[in-house]
C-alpha cells in the first residue's frame, strides 16, 4: 500500500512538456527498447557513448567506434592512411565545438572536421585513457589507466600538461566532475580528489572510485566500487543512504548497489548502473529497479548516457538499452496496484480515484491509498461497476451485491442483484442500474421497478446507461444489435438504430456534454452526436483514425478525446465545432498509439463501468483490461527538439559515390539510391520523411521511417535533392539537408549528336522531298500518256469511223448526182443511203466527243446518272418500250476526286446503256451508296438477264462492254460483282474504299510520301 501511495501520489505530481523523462515514475514506466544478438545487435562491449551535434549516437567498445541513428548501425572508419590508436574503445567525448575526442586502449585521438588528429602529449598518445570531460572554460582533462600510477592531463589549445607521475591517483582516474565552474573533481583509485581550485587534495574513500556526480542537495555524489554511494558534507565524506525498493522504510546494502556507473539525469533522476543487478533509479527517496528478468539487455552496466532529447541510454553486456517517457502513463501491479485486471475507474468530487479489480475496490486520496475487500465490508470477492451520487456515496457493484461507501465504510444494501455492469443516477435520488437480466430503479437505495429486458425487446442488457437532463430520463446504449433507447417514466419513449443516423455497431459508451449533446461512442460506425432529435455521425471519412470507439472525455479546454481501436485520439475544440457546423467536413486530429505507450484495444476492456474518468486536476485515467493508463491533457509530453536531417549515401547503378556538392553522376543512371536519416533518437520508428528531388519529382513525397529514396533511368542535367523531417511530436526540421548533383550525358544525350541527329534527319528529309517530287512528276507523266493514249484511240476512232464514214457519204451524193439524168429512182436510192451514212456518222462522232469530256468538274455523280437515265429515255421514245429509271442516294452526299468520278461514271453510263438496249426492262435503278469506310454502286433492272454462256465467257461475242467496265474498275482500285439471273434481272456492285474515292479522304493522307498507286497505262 505505502508503495502505491508514492506511485500514484508521483503521477499527479505533474508531467512538463519538455523533452526529459519525468523522473517521478518507475523504469517500467517508460518506453523502453533493447537492442541484443537476438535481434542481431552484435557490436560486443560497449564502454561509452556520445553525441555529436549532427545527432548521432557514437559507441565505442571492444570492436571498435560504431555511429548509430536510432535504426541502423554504421562501423566507422578513419580517413585513407590514418588509424585509431587501438581499436579498443573506452572512453567518448564530444566537445562543444562539435569534435569528438576518442580515448582507446592506446591512446587518445581527435576527430573533427573530417581529419584525425592526436595530441603532442606522449602521456596521452600511447597510453590507455579511462576517462575525458570538459569544463566550463573550455580545457579537456584526460585520465589515464596505467602501471605505476594513471596521470591526470588537462588539454588546451597551446598543448597539454600532465600530472601525477608520483603515483598518487593511483593506477586509474575513472571520472572527473565539475561542481561549480572552476571546482574540478577527480575520482580515482586512490580515492576522491579535488584538483580545483588551489591544491590539489585527496579525500580517502572505502574502495576505488568509479563515477562521480550530484546529490539531490545538490552535493557531491561519489560511486564506490561494490562499497555504495558516498557524498560529501562538511569537506567529508559519508555515507549517502538510498531505501530499498520494495521495502522503502529499509536501506539498501553497499554491496546491493554494486556501482559501476552513475548518471544524474537533467530533471534530477539518479540512475547507477551496477556490476549485476541492473539499473537502479532513485528520485525523491523513491527506489525502483530494472534488471535482466524485467527486459533489460544484461545486468553487468558499462555506460550510462543522456541525450539531447532526454533520452537515457544504458549499454551492458548484453547490449543497447534505451528509455524514453511516454505520453500515457501505466499503473500497474508493478507499481502497487492489487490488481492488473482492472475493471473500472471512477474519479470522486473529493478528488479521490477509486479502482474496481478482482476482489478489491482502492481508492487513493491525499497520496494515500486503501484498498478494501470482502473483509473491509465489500459484498464479495466479485467487483464490477462503480457510481458516484449526489449525496457523495461511492456504490459498488458485485457478483451477488450492493454497497456504498458512506462516512469511511462500505454499507451493504439488502438487494443481491446479478452482475451490474452499469450505474447512473440522477439529483433527486434515483438510481438505475444495467443488471444482466434486467432495469433496475431504486430511489434512496430502496427497489421502486425492476424490468426484465426482455419486456423492452431485448435480449441482453444495456452496456452503458445514463441519466438525462430531464428528471426521470435514461438513456441506453445496447452492446448485442447495437441501437440506443430512451426511457422515461415507465415506458420506452424513443429507440434509435443506424438507419436513423447512428454509428452502426454496438454502444460502448454515452455522454452529456455542457451543450446538452448526447455522444454515442459506437464499435463499428465511428462518433454519433444527438442534439434536438438531429443525429449526425463522424467516421474514418472525417479524418478519424479508425471506426471503433470505445468511450470519449472532454479535458477543460474542452477538446474531444477518443479512445479508439487504433488509439488515443485528440480533436482540438476549433476543429471540432468545425465538423458540428458541416458535418461533411474532414477534420485534422492528433493520435498516440502504441509507440506512445497506449494500450490498442479492439473492442471494449471491461464490462463494467465507468471505463473512463476524468479527475479534478485534468486527468483523463481509463482501463485498458491491463492496468489503469492516465493522460494528463494540460501537460502533454512533448519532444520539441526538431530532428537533424542528413543524406549519408549516394549509390549509383549498386556503386557507391563520395558526397560532395556539385557532385557529378555517370552517365546511363539506371538506378539511383538517395540514403538519408533523422537524428531523433527517442522515436525513430515514427520520424516523417518528406523529400523531393527538383528536375525529376513535381511534388514532395511523404514516408514513414523509410530512409532511402530510389529513382530510375535519370536523364543529363542538375538536380537537386531536398529531404526535411518530423520527429514523434510532429515538430518539423523544415530546413533539412540537400544534395546538388548533375548526371553526365551519354554521347547519344549531348549536343553535339542531337545537332548531328538533326543534320541527317534535314537530309533525310530533303531526300524524301526530293523522291516525292519525282514520283509526283512521274505520276504526272503517267496521267498526261494516259491522256494522249486515250485521244490517240479516238483519234483513229474518228479516222476509222466518222471520217470514212463521211468520205463515202461523200461518195454517194457524187454518185447520186450523177444518177440523177439517166436513172433517177436509182439515184434516190442511192441519196437515201447518203443520208443514212450520215446519220451513223453523226452518232459516231457524237460517242468519240462525250469520250473526251470530262463531267466531274461539271456536275455530281447523281446528277450525271439522272441526265443519262433522261437521254436514253428520250432514244427509246417511240420504240414501244420505254424503261423507268430512278437514282437513289443513301448517306450524306461527299464530293469524289475527279479522275474517280470519271471512271466511275464511265462504268455507269455503259450498265445503263445495256440495260436499255439489251435487258428489255421496265425498272432500272442505280443506287449511290456515300458510306464513311467505302463508296459503293448498284445497277440493277428487272430484266431478261444476262445469258450464261455470255457470264462464262466475260463478253459478247464482238462487243467490249463488259470488259470496259472491269477494265475501268482495275484501273481505279475497285471491286466489282455482278449477279444475273434469266428471267430476274442483273445487278452489278461497285465497292471502292473511302480514303481513294472522296476527296477529303485523299487530303488526309497527303503526307503518306510512298502510298502506293496504281497506274493502269
Amino acid at each position: 500500500m505505502r508503495r502505491l501511495t508514492i506511485v500514484l501520489g508521483v503521477l499527479v505530481a505533474g508531467c512538463r512538456c519538455s523533452s526529459a523523462l519525468n523522473p517521478s515514475l518507475e523504469i517500467g514506466q517508460y518506453a523502453h527498447t533493447a537492442w541484443t544478438v537476438r535481434n542481431g545487435f552484435s557490436l560486443g562491449n560497449i564502454y561509452a557513448m556520445a553525441q555529436t551535434p549532427d545527432g548521432y549516437l557514437w559507441l565505442g567498445g571492444e570492436f571498435g567506434l560504431f555511429r548509430f541513428d536510432g535504426v541502423r548501425t554504421t562501423a566507422w572508419q578513419p580517413p585513407p592512411g590514418q588509424q585509431l590508436p587501438d581499436n579498443n574503445i573506452n572512453s567518448l567525448l564530444v566537445t562543444r565545438d562539435g569534435a569528438l575526442w576518442i580515448g582507446t586502449f592506446g591512446g587518445l585521438v581527435i576527430w573533427s572536421g573530417g581529419k584525425l588528429t592526436a595530441p603532442p602529449e606522449e602521456e596521452l598518445a600511447k597510453h590507455f585513457v579511462a576517462s575525458l570531460a570538459e569544463t566550463s572554460d573550455g580545457t579537456v582533462w584526460a585520465g589515464t589507466l596505467r602501471e605505476g600510477g594513471g596521470r591526470v592531463c588537462e588539454v588546451r589549445s597551446g598543448g597539454a600538461r600532465c600530472s601525477g607521475e608520483d603515483g598518487a591517483f593511483g593506477r586509474a582516474v575513472w571520472a572527473f566532475y565539475e561542481e561549480h565552474p572552476g571546482e574540478l573533481w577527480a575520482a580515482a583509485e586512490s580515492g576522491l580528489w579535488r584538483l580545483r581550485p588551489g591544491p590539489r587534495k585527496r579525500y580517502p574513500t572505502p574502495s576505488e572510485l568509479i563515477g562521480l556526480t550530484q546529490a539531490d542537495d545538490g552535493r557531491l555524489l561519489a560511486a564506490v566500487h561494490s562499497g555504495g554511494l558516498w557524498q560529501l558534507a562538511a569537506d567529508r565524506l559519508e555515507s549517502y543512504p538510498i531505501r530499498a525498493a520494495v521495502h522503502p522504510n529499509q536501506l539498501l546494502q553497499s554491496r546491493d548497489l554494486d556501482a559501476n556507473r552513475v548518471l544524474r539525469d537533467r530533471d534530477g533522476g539518479l540512475w547507477i548502473g551496477t556490476v549485476e543487478r541492473g539499473l537502479i533509479h532513485v528520485h525523491q527517496g523513491r527506489t525502483d529497479i530494472f534488471s535482466r528478468s524485467d527486459g533489460l539487455s544484461g545486468d553487468i552496466i558499462l555506460s550510462l548516457l543522456e541525450d539531447r532529447e532526454g533520452t537515457v541510454w544504458v549499454s551492458s553486456t548484453g547490449g543497447l538499452d534505451r528509455f524514453r517517457e511516454l505520453p500515457v502513463s501505466t499503473v500497474s501491479a508493478k507499481q502497487g496496484l492489487a490488481s492488473d485486471a482492472t475493471q473500472s475507474v471512477l474519479a470522486a468530487t473529493d478528488g479521490s480515484i477509486w479502482f474496481g479489480a478482482g476482489d478489491t475496490v482502492t481508492r487513493w486520496k491525499d497520496g494515500r491509498t486503501t484498498i478494501f475487500r470482502p473483509t473491509s465490508g465489500l459484498p464479495d470477492d466479485a467487483t464490477g461497476s462503480l457510481f458516484q451520487d449526489d449525496r457523495g456515496r461511492i456504490w459498488v457493484s458485485t457478483r451477488h451485491g450492493l454497497s456504498y461507501f458512506q462516512d469511511g465504510s462500505f454499507v451493504s444494501t439488502k438487494l443481491a442483484p446479478g452482475a451490474v455492469h452499469f450505474m447512473t443516477g440522477d439529483h433527486a435520488g434515483n438510481l438505475w442500474l444495467s443488471e444482466e437480466n434486467s432495469f433496475i430503479h431504486l430511489l434512496d437505495g430502496r427497489p421502486v421497478q425492476q424490468i426484465a429486458w426482455s419486456e423492452l425487446g431485448r435480449h441482453q442488457s444495456a452496456e452503458c446507461v445514463l441519466a438525462g437532463r430531464e428528471p426521470g430520463g435514461i438513456w441506453l446504449g445496447f452492446w448485442a444489435d447495437g441501437g440506443l433507447s430512451y426511457w422515461k417514466g415507465d415506458r420506452l419513449r424513443a429507440s434509435y438504430t443506424s438507419a436513423d443516423g447512428l454509428g452502426k455497431g454496438e454502444v460502448g459508451d454515452l455522454r452529456l456534454d455542457r451543450d446538452g449533446a448526447l455522444w454515442v461512442s459506437t464499435q463499428k460506425g465511428g462518433l454519433s452526436r444527438m442534439k434536438d432529435g438531429r443525429i449526425t455521425t463522424m467516421t474514418s471519412r472525417n479524418g478519424l483514425p479508425c471506426d471503433a470507439i470505445h468511450w470519449t472525455m472532454e479535458d477543460e479546454t474542452r477538446s474531444l478525446w477518443l479512445y479508439t481501436g487504433c488509439g488515443l485520439v485528440r480533436i482540438a475544440r476549433a476543429q471540432l465545432d468545425a465538423w458540428i457546423a458541416d458535418p461533411k467536413r474532414k477534420i485534422e486530429t492528433t493520435v498516440w498509439d502504441a509507440a506512445d505507450g497506449v494500450r490498442l484495444r479492439s473492442s471494449a476492456a471491461s464490462g463494467f463501468g465507468p471505463r473512463a474518468a476524468k479527475s479534478a486536476d485534468g486527468r483523463i485515467w481509463f482501463v485498458t483490461g491491463e492496468g489503469v493508463q492516465v493522460i494528463d491533457p494540460g501537460h502533454p509530453v512533448v519532444n520539441k527538439v526538431p530532428p537533424p536531417v542528413r543524406i549519408e549515401q549516394v549509390r549509383v547503378n549498386g556503386n557507391p559515390y563520395p558526397l560532395h556538392e556539385g557532385m557529378r553522376l555517370p552517365a546511363n543512371v539506371r538506378d539511383l539510391w538517395i540514403d538519408y536519416t533523422a537524428l531523433s533518437l527517442a522515436a525513430p520508428e515514427k520520424i516523417h520523411f518528406r523529400y523531393l528531388l527538383e528536375g525529376q519529382d513535381l511534388e514532395w513525397k511523404e514516408v514513414i521511417n523509410d530512409r532511402q529514396a530510389q529513382y530510375s533511368n535519370l536523364g543529363p542535367r542538375n538536380y537537386r535533392f531536398r529531404v526535411i523531417a518530423c520527429n514523434n511530436s510532429g515538430v518539423w526540421n523544415q530546413t533539412g539537408d540537400t544534395l546538388e548533383f548533375s548526371v553526365a550525358p551519354a554521347f547519344y544525350q549531348t549536343k553535339e549528336f542531337r545537332a548531328l541527329c538533326t543534320a541527317v534527319f534535314l537530309a533525310l528529309f530533303w531526300v524524301a522531298y526530293q523522291v516525292r517530287v519525282r514520283q509526283l512528276q512521274r505520276q504526272y507523266h503517267l496521267r498526261l500518256e494516259e491522256r494522249l493514249d486515250e485521244r490517240t484511240r479516238i483519234a483513229r476512232e474518228l479516222h476509222d469511223t466518222l471520217l470514212q464514214t463521211f468520205q463515202g457519204t461523200v461518195y454517194r451524193f457524187q454518185a447520186a448526182r450523177n444518177l440523177f439524168s439517166r436513172r433517177p429512182e436509182e439515184a434516190l436510192q442511192t441519196l437515201d443511203a447518203a443520208i443514212a451514212g450520215a446519220d451513223s456518222a453523226i452518232a459516231a462522232g457524237r460517242d468519240a466527243i462525250q469520250n473526251l469530256r470530262v463531267r466531274s468538274a461539271e456536275k455530281r455523280l447523281e446528277e450525271q446518272l439522272n441526265v443519262v437515265g433522261r437521254e436514253l429515255r428520250e432514244a427509246q421514245e417511240g420504240s414501244g418500250h420505254t424503261p423507268a429509271v430512278q437514282v437513289i442516294i443513301e448517306g450524306q452526299p461527299r464530293t469524289l476526286s475527279p479522275l474517280i468520278q470519271d471512271e466511275i461514271y464511265g462504268i455507269a453510263r455503259e450498265l445503263l446503256r445495256n440495260a436499255f438496249q439489251h435487258a428489255r426492262a421496265t425498272r432500272i435503278e442505280a443506287e449511290i451508296q456515300y458510306g464513311p469506310k467505302q463508296f459503293q454502286l448498284r445497277i440493277r433492272d428487272d430484266g431478261k438477264g444476262i445469258d450464261r454462256k455470255v457470264l462464262e465467257e466475260g463478253a459478247r461475242a464482238g462487243h467490249w462492254g463488259l470488259p470496259g467496265i472491269r477494265e475501268r474498275s482495275r484501273r481505279i482500285g475497285a471491286s466489282l460483282k455482278l449477279w444475273s439471273e434469266t428471267g430476274a434481272g442483273t445487278e452489278v456492285a461497285l465497292a471502292l474504299p473511302a480514303r481513294i474515292a472522296y476527296v477529303n479522304a485523299q487530303r488526309r493522307r497527303k503526307f503518306r510520301l510512298f502510298r502506293r498507286i496504281k497506274v493502269e497505262s
